[in-house]
């Protein structure tokens, strides 16, 4: 058994957010990890935490979202679940339950601090990230990110160097919800998600 192995057999059995030591609100559900790593994926989609399907099936993004954000990659299900391709690390590995008015609530605080360095110690051979959302922006670009997602994502050519080993772009996050802002920035579709593909494409030849 790797490190790798033992660091995620130690995030599976976490039950850190049930005890709520950050948060006094207490999960409405026994926890459950989701995250998918291994030492060879070259690709890294960071997002906020699970949904309710999710946290349900165990599978990140089976659901029409998911079916979006594979389409912006170019890639196929089986290409997109290969974790020696796509790791799926989320913000908050476990579903943080819903708000009064039934969305989901923010990624559970305790849980980047405790695993998010460990986790991306191992990921040595990321060399894309893709940050889809603000939770993952701010980690991820700190005092880099715009006042707003639109201003981030739109600034997306500063944080991407085709040239570097390591790479960042961010994204919207693929729901149904962002319709209306996918036909006010036409940009995305035009010009940032055919450098995406393009990046993703090269990755997976080598």
């Amino acid at each position: 058994m790797t490190e790798l192995d033992r660091l995620l057999g130690d995030i599976v059995k976490c039950r850190m957010c049930r005890d709520h030591s950050v948060q006094k609100m207490p999960l409405p559900h026994e926890p459950r990890p989701i995250v998918r790593l291994s030492a060879m994926s070259k690709i890294a989609v960071v997002g906020q935490a699970p949904g309710t399907r999710v946290h349900a099936s165990g599978i990140p993004f089976d659901d029409p979202s998911g079916d979006r954000l594979r389409n912006w990659m170019g890639l196929d299900r089986d290409e997109f679940y290969d974790t020696s391709r796509v790791a799926i690390i989320p913000m908050g590995f476990c579903f943080p339950g819903l708000d009064d008015k039934g969305g989901d609530l923010p990624p559970r605080k305790e849980c980047a601090p405790q695993w998010r360095g460990q986790v991306l110690a191992h990921a040595e051979n990321i060399s894309l990230t893709l940050v889809i959302g603000l939770y993952a922006q701010a980690w991820h670009l700190g005092p880099k990110r715009k006042r707003n997602l639109t201003e981030t994502v739109n600034a997306w050519r500063e944080y991407y160097d085709p040239d570097q080993d390591k790479r960042i772009i961010p994204l919207p996050h693929p729901s149904w919800r962002n319709n209306g802002w996918i036909k006010k920035n036409p940009w995305f579709e035009t010009e940032l998600l055919p450098v995406l593909r393009k990046d993703i494409q090269g990755l997976l030849k080598d």
